[in-house]
């Protein structure tokens, strides 16, 4: 491996450390607190998507990755069978699922409004995911029907999150797109 390559790399760990961590600061930050888990934050997920955007889909997926795992130790929400089964599928949903997904991000790194494509579909995929949980291990303890409840009630605080993250993404691309593309800089000066 070259110096240059060692560098790089080096750099992408630290600053994937550095946004995993003001995700995981904002994420204590709720606007809104669901009573079963879930909340609206101030922009707690743009960092996690900043990772993919800036270094590529593995870092994106790690970075997604390390930081369910510090969701996950923040505080779990227990599944109301307590089945073995119930556990495992509510952690790969509600946190494995859910939080990698965001490093897809990747995806649209060479894009020039990348962020903007990959604010809906990173935080759909995690809404869908959160959804799908919803459905198969909560909704079966429901008198409702579980398909409107998960939708409705993972909608109430996702899609505000969809928004407020979209609307950041837009402002800071606005006024500091280099923050999500360094590549495009590196390859300008060659």
């Amino acid at each position: 491996m070259s110096n240059t390559q060692s560098s790089e790399n080096l750099r992408a760990l630290v600053e994937s450390a550095l946004l995993v961590a003001i995700g995981f600061v904002l994420s204590f930050i709720t606007i809104i607190r669901m009573p079963q888990g879930g909340s609206v934050t101030p922009l707690s997920m743009l960092p996690l998507l900043i990772i993919g955007l800036r270094h590529g889909l593995k870092w994106g997926l790690c970075g997604g990755l390390v930081y369910a795992g510090l969701q996950m130790l923040q505080g779990l929400w227990a599944p109301p069978s307590g089945t073995a089964a119930a556990w495992i599928s509510m952690l790969m949903l509600d946190y494995v699922v859910a939080f990698t997904v965001l490093g897809l991000s990747g995806l649209f790194r060479d894009r020039r409004y990348g962020a903007l494509i990959a604010v809906p579909v990173c935080l759909g995929l995690r809404f869908l995911s959160h959804f799908i949980s919803g459905v198969v291990i909560w909704g079966n303890y429901l008198d409702a029907d579980s398909w409107i409840f998960s939708l409705v009630y993972n909608g109430a605080y996702m899609g505000p999150e969809i928004i407020f993250t979209f609307i950041g993404s837009a402002i800071l691309l606005k006024a500091a797109p280099v923050i999500f593309t360094p590549g495009l800089r590196a390859r300008a000066a060659k």
